[in-house]
């Protein structure tokens, strides 16, 4: 069974505190967004839970010997002289499920057109379709439907939230807005401007994902929470 741990105490870049103190667990099947003013250090986190940068006072630690990750960064970060299938393949990606994701995000008639060839929506739904189809077992997202018109972010986050239902792995998920949080997450932890130290950590209770207007209640105590 899949677990996070993290417990930082500090985090400097250039000789700057730029993240910490943050603790929090993850656990096996549950989604947590994490949110917080832009520049707070997101993004940092997102990278030390990634094992991409190792330089940091305390402990950042999954369970048995690290889990698979699926992983879509700020920038798409694909292989612009591959097309949009190699990219999905060289990743290791299964074939039956990049077929599926293709299609469901809309890019089964882009799969053999060069990766530097797609908009920056298409590049991003690209990204997402990689880490679902590479049989993760965790996911990190750091701001997956950025410069997604308002049609491809409603699509893609119920591609994601499908692909949750029936592939329940650990999954953190960096935005900035707390509709989207809420509307994704188990639970909701919300970090204080940079050097971001963690604010509080709010449950989601199920019933808030599915309720309208529960879910604009608590996106609004969560704002005032984080002010």
């Amino acid at each position: 069974m899949t677990r996070l741990t993290v417990d930082i105490r500090e985090k400097r870049l250039a000789g700057r505190a730029v993240l910490g103190p943050v603790s929090f667990g993850l656990d096996a099947g549950e989604v947590v967004a994490l949110v917080g003013p832009s520049g707070c250090g997101k993004s940092t986190l997102l990278r030390l839970v990634a094992g991409l940068d190792r330089e940091v006072t305390g402990t950042v630690r999954w369970s048995g010997e690290g889990p698979r990750l699926g992983v879509v960064f700020q920038q798409p970060r694909l292989l612009p002289w591959r097309t949009v299938r190699q990219n999905l393949d060289l990743a290791g990606a299964d074939g039956a499920e990049a077929t599926r994701l293709l299609e469901r995000l809309g890019l089964a008639a882009k799969a053999d057109v060069w990766a530097s060839q797609l908009s920056l929506g298409m590049a991003r739904r690209l990204a997402l379709a990689r880490a679902l189809a590479v049989d993760a077992q965790a996911l990190l997202l750091d701001e997956p439907f950025a410069s997604l018109d308002e049609g491809n972010q409603r699509l893609a986050r119920a591609v994601l939230a499908e692909y949750l239902v029936r592939r329940p792995v650990p999954t953190l998920l960096v935005t900035h807005d707390l509709a989207e949080a809420v509307a994704l997450a188990h639970r909701v932890l919300v970090l204080s401007p940079g050097p971001a130290r963690l604010l509080f950590d709010q449950a989601v209770p199920p019933g808030v994902r599915t309720d309208p207007a529960l879910a604009a209640a608590t996106v609004a105590v969560l704002r005032d929470l984080a002010r």
